[in-house]
């Protein structure tokens, strides 16, 4: 299958991938999605709810549902949630179907990004900074492993993060 002009964000969740992700797709000219955005909307409720009801196994059903139509779309950025990767075909589809990008953070800025979202269900838990440590050890192999490219995102300097991506996207090397 050919290439097409698609992004795809993968990382943990507090990497960034949403806020790059706008502003990329923005420079870029291209439209972007957020698949956890587009769960919630398709739904009316929140990915909290979705777990609640559905727990982690009917929520990444969802997903991967989703994930299979924004990356048939062409000309796009897309923001995955970080346990996209979970799911072979998730990492299938968005391996053949564009560009992945895999932005890593270290994990007390991950705590810092995120320690006042009350609408993440994995860090709902008496110790979030053990749970991230988990998740990284169960997921990083698996970014790693259909990453076109990494970038860090610890600077918190987006401007600088996105200068850096478009460089790396337009290198042909």
């Amino acid at each position: 299958m050919q290439r097409t002009r698609n992004i795809f964000l993968i990382g943990p969740m507090g990497a960034g991938k949403t806020t790059l992700g706008r502003k990329l797709a923005a420079i870029l000219g291209l439209n972007f999605y957020d698949s956890d955005e587009a769960i919630i909307s398709r739904t009316g409720v929140d990915i909290a709810t979705i777990f609640d009801i559905e727990g982690e196994a009917g929520f990444r059903e969802r997903e991967m549902r989703v994930l299979d139509e924004l990356t048939q779309l062409d000309g796009v950025v897309v923001a995955t949630g970080g346990g996209a990767v979970l799911r072979s075909e998730n990492r299938e589809r968005l391996s053949a179907r564009g560009k992945v990008i895999y932005l890593t953070v270290p994990i007390e800025l991950q705590l810092r990004r995120t320690r006042r979202d009350r609408q993440r269900p994995l860090l709902q838990t008496t110790d979030p900074r053990e749970r991230l440590i988990s998740l990284q050890r169960e997921r990083e192999p698996l970014y790693r492993s259909i990453a076109d490219m990494e970038i860090d995102t610890s600077s918190n300097d987006s401007r600088r993060v996105i200068q850096d991506l478009v460089k790396q996207l337009s290198d042909p090397g």
